[in-house]
């Protein structure tokens, strides 16, 4: 009876660790740059590929929305850059790859192929807008993050003990 009840419980504490440490949930990630053991904030990603970046530019104080997709391999693809004033960080021409336009006193830089694995985001601390824009939802990055600090931002998947040890960001 014993050496029935011994596999028997190997096989759900098995099945218990795997639920528990296998990588399910495909999310947003934005992991704190030069520090050890850095807390992992993290979005859930539902049903919707599309998010944008909105923020204030510092010097024009108008905004900028940068448009991006998940690719089927989780990676970020850049799809436009939409902008009113042009010079300082914002490009008034289209380099191999992208188009530029000029739409009713907007600048379009329309990215045709650009896949990032991932980058790095600056969280400054002025007072200016910096929203992450997902299913619609305005996220303050600047109320959720920590100011004057980077973070390494990319898509990938959590297990439910790395969400648990994270912090969610729209909670």
């Amino acid at each position: 009876m014993y050496f029935l009840k011994l596999p028997v419980i190997l096989i759900v504490t098995c099945l218990i660790a795997l639920l528990i440490f296998y990588p399910y949930q495909e999310v947003f990630v934005f992991r704190e740059t030069r520090i050890d053991n850095p807390i992992i904030h993290y979005l859930p990603i539902v049903n919707e590929d599309h998010f944008e970046i909105r923020y204030t530019h510092s010097i024009h104080k108008t905004d900028v929305i940068e448009s991006y997709k998940i690719t089927n391999n989780s990676k970020i693809q850049l799809l436009s850059m939409n902008y009113s004033d042009l010079a300082i960080g914002l490009p008034g021409y289209a380099e191999k790859g992208q188009t530029f336009e000029e739409k009713n006193g907007k600048y379009i830089l329309t990215y045709r192929n650009e896949i990032l694995d991932s980058f790095t985001i600056f969280i400054a601390n002025i007072d200016m807008d910096l929203y992450f824009i997902y299913l619609e939802e305005k996220i303050d990055l600047k109320k959720s993050l920590k100011r004057g600090k980077s973070y390494f931002f990319e898509v990938r998947k959590l297990s439910f003990y790395q969400q648990m040890k994270g912090e969610k960001i729209n909670d």
